[in-house]
């Protein structure tokens, strides 16, 4: 089979973690290890279980299915992420691959997870029928994704971007229009019965409030982390600080009397099967 056709959405996202493993794992990594725990039970996920976890970052995921006593195999798009889940992760097998196509034969996995994956791939459709080509009849998928509009926790940097009037830089592209879905719990559960074919499809929303501080939250954006941290440091350093003065004010109003942040949040977790 020959490999797939890289997306500039794609090639964007490869800019976007290169080398930065160690900056999301201290602040983005963080919150996005909430939805773990729900996201192996909706994949059925106990000891013995064949599982692969699809971009799985700093080995959150693989690390806590490893716990778990499942047999883990975790891949992941970005060679620095690879190294950092290794070492999270001693009882998974990691490998460096990428959406939408893995090097894993027909239905060799129990279980497939993917935590915030779709978030980060060209042809989410493309990659959602990879998934189920790796799992075997009767296993489960479950995936997460941010919900769209954001929760007022998960915007409070995109409204400090906007505020100092940072554009979003031309060579950070959208997902294509024909690639793109719905963030809400309809249009994923859709997506997955249509693109990954899977049945008994569920779908909701997981919400809960990420705390931090004023440092760690700014820390990953300055770093260059995800989209928001390439468009915060699309400028140069007196962009960056003005954005963050913009930071600084607006989250005055997540601020606790004890200093920390209290950001909102919600994500959608949803799961299905793949029939034979």
């Amino acid at each position: 089979m020959a490999p797939a056709a890289e997306t500039p959405f794609d090639a964007s996202e490869r800019r976007a973690w290169a080398g930065r493993a160690a900056a999301y794992g201290a602040g983005f990594g963080r919150l996005c290890a909430h939805t773990v725990p729900r996201l192996l039970d909706a994949a059925g996920v106990t000891a013995a279980t064949r599982l692969l976890d699809v971009g799985t970052g700093t080995g959150t995921a693989a690390a806590a299915a490893a716990a778990r006593g499942a047999e883990v195999t975790a891949v992941d798009a970005e060679p620095d992420m690879v190294r950092t889940a290794t070492a999270a992760a001693p009882g998974a097998t990691v490998r460096l691959a990428a959406l939408p196509q893995l090097p894993f034969s027909d239905a060799a996995f129990d279980a497939v997870v993917g935590n915030f994956v779709l978030n980060h791939v060209g042809r989410p459709r493309a990659a959602l029928a990879e998934l189920r080509r790796v799992t075997r009849p009767g296993g489960r998928i479950a995936l997460t994704v941010w919900a769209a509009p954001p929760a007022p926790g998960q915007a409070l940097l995109g409204r400090a971007v906007q505020a100092a009037g940072v554009p979003r830089p031309t060579d950070i592209p959208a997902l294509a229009p024909e690639d793109d879905f719905p963030r809400t719990a309809e249009g994923l559960a859709e997506l997955l019965r249509t693109a990954g074919g899977l049945s008994a499809v569920e779908c909701s929303a997981v919400s809960w409030e990420h705390r931090t501080t004023l440092e760690e939250w700014w820390r990953g954006p300055a770093a260059g982390v995800a989209t928001i941290g390439r468009v915060v440091t699309s400028q140069g350093p007196a962009t960056v600080e003005r954005v963050k003065s913009h930071f600084t004010a607006l989250a005055a109003e997540f601020t606790a009397p004890d200093g920390q942040l209290v950001l909102p949040h919600t994500a959608l977790l949803a799961s299905g099967r793949v029939d034979g």
